[in-house]
């Protein structure tokens, strides 16, 4: 049996101090680690998937950080570190998470969570079920998740991350 390489998550959040939803992936692919940026494989859908539901240009790693400043989004990670020996999630093992508890402390602002698939759902409830902040399931973005069409994965992202939280 092969063993599966020990891997550090390579970048640091993006957040600003403002950031109201913060996207929470599994960790990122080997493509990911090879760009040095969040959601790099070439057929990932995230980057479309906001560049379709904001009208914003997602052609470089600037305008996608300047879409999630604009948006209010935040990015990151369940994951810290892991051994793997693909991109798969249901390859992921020995898992440590990163401290969410602690960054939404020192992050005021934020006030959802939205989780880009089911293991980082699965991990968030194993280990931080009794923080009180909304959460947000969203489709994996991943082309590997084939059960929802690009549009419909489009469609809910826009629905869940677009809809106004201050509705008085």
């Amino acid at each position: 049996m092969k063993m599966k390489t020990p891997q550090k998550h390579p970048f640091e959040p993006i957040v600003f101090k403002d950031t109201e939803i913060l996207i929470l992936g599994s960790f990122p692919s080997i493509q990911s680690f090879e760009k040095n940026f969040y959601y790099a494989h070439p057929r990932n859908q995230f980057w479309k998937i906001l560049e379709t539901i904001t009208a914003y240009p997602t052609l470089n790693k600037d305008q996608k950080i300047w879409l999630l400043k604009e948006m209010k989004f935040g990015l990151w990670d369940m994951v810290s570190e892991c051994h793997r020996d693909n991109s798969l999630d249901s390859n992921l093992e020995q898992e440590e998470v990163n401290d969410i508890a602690l960054f939404l402390q020192t992050h005021p602002s934020i006030k959802k969570l939205a989780f880009t698939g089911k293991k980082a759902q699965k991990l968030f409830e194993k280990h931080f079920a009794d923080l009180k902040i909304e959460k947000i399931y969203l489709p994996s973005p991943s082309s590997a998740y084939a059960a929802l069409t690009f549009e419909e994965k489009a469609k809910i992202y826009q629905e869940k991350l677009l809809k106004k939280t201050d509705q008085r």
